[in-house]
């Protein structure tokens, strides 16, 4: 027997009661279920499967406070409305928004800033980063003990949030307004929901990159940069 397959058994047994759950039904009976599932995976992937799930849904929520923040930049694209702008962009696994030809990840991103862009800016963004994210989790929404994740990924992922903050707060056109619209700082009306979501999403990436570096023993390259000078770092054309 080789060692992999002795170690795929021992790690079977070990996690043979977490795949077994106890759920009491509505005639207070309690059942045992076994999910096979869960005999391949280690407690980081079910770390990981959680995390994705909690990024993904906060970019979403993000992505619609933005189109509702700027309808002008769905209605540039012909949508029905938000939530069919909104419904487009969750599709970014199969269709990208036509003006970005083929560009994703940071690439894709800094469209939005830029001042001659004429698509949808929100859709842009919010593309890009959707996919690097995705790229960041392999393309991949489920994970077991044989698949493999870089940290480097994650951390990369995590310091394009950052990017993508201050240009959403720094970045205007000629007239001095911005060209998405994100938190609202004058008067009474403030509105720090988009930096609170996008702290989330960092902390959470942040978390997965130093987590998995751990596991494997390898260091995380961090970088030091200006956030007004800075790029996109790559995600998912890592080497």
């Amino acid at each position: 027997m080789s060692l992999t397959r002795r170690r795929l058994i021992v790690a079977a047994c070990m996690l043979l009661p977490a795949a077994c759950t106890t759920r009491r039904g509505t005639d207070g009976q309690e059942a045992t279920l076994f999910n096979p599932k869960y005999l391949v995976k280690s407690d980081i992937d079910r770390v990981v499967d959680l995390s994705r799930e909690l990024v993904m849904a906060a970019l979403e929520r993000i992505a619609d406070k933005l189109y509702r923040r700027n309808p002008r930049e769905w209605q540039k694209a012909r949508h029905a409305g938000r939530e069919a702008a909104l419904a487009a962009l969750l599709r970014y696994r199969e269709i990208a928004p036509a003006p970005l030809a083929g560009q994703t990840e940071g690439v894709a991103a800094l469209q939005a800033f830029d001042p001659d862009y004429a698509g949808d800016r929100v859709a842009a963004l919010m593309y890009g980063l959707l996919t690097m994210t995705d790229a960041a989790y392999e393309h991949k929404d489920e994970f077991f003990m044989l698949d493999s994740l870089d940290a480097q990924k994650f951390y990369n992922c995590a310091r394009n949030m950052e990017i993508a903050v201050w240009k959403l707060a720094a970045t205007q056109d000629a007239a001095g307004k911005p060209l998405i619209y994100s938190n609202e700082m004058e008067g009474a009306r403030q509105n720090l929901s988009f930096e609170r979501e996008f702290g989330g999403v960092i902390v959470l990436l942040d978390y997965v990159a130093n987590i998995l570096a751990d596991k494997t023993g390898r260091a995380i390259t961090r970088v030091t940069h200006s956030l007004a000078t800075s790029i996109f770092l790559p995600v998912g054309l890592l080497k």
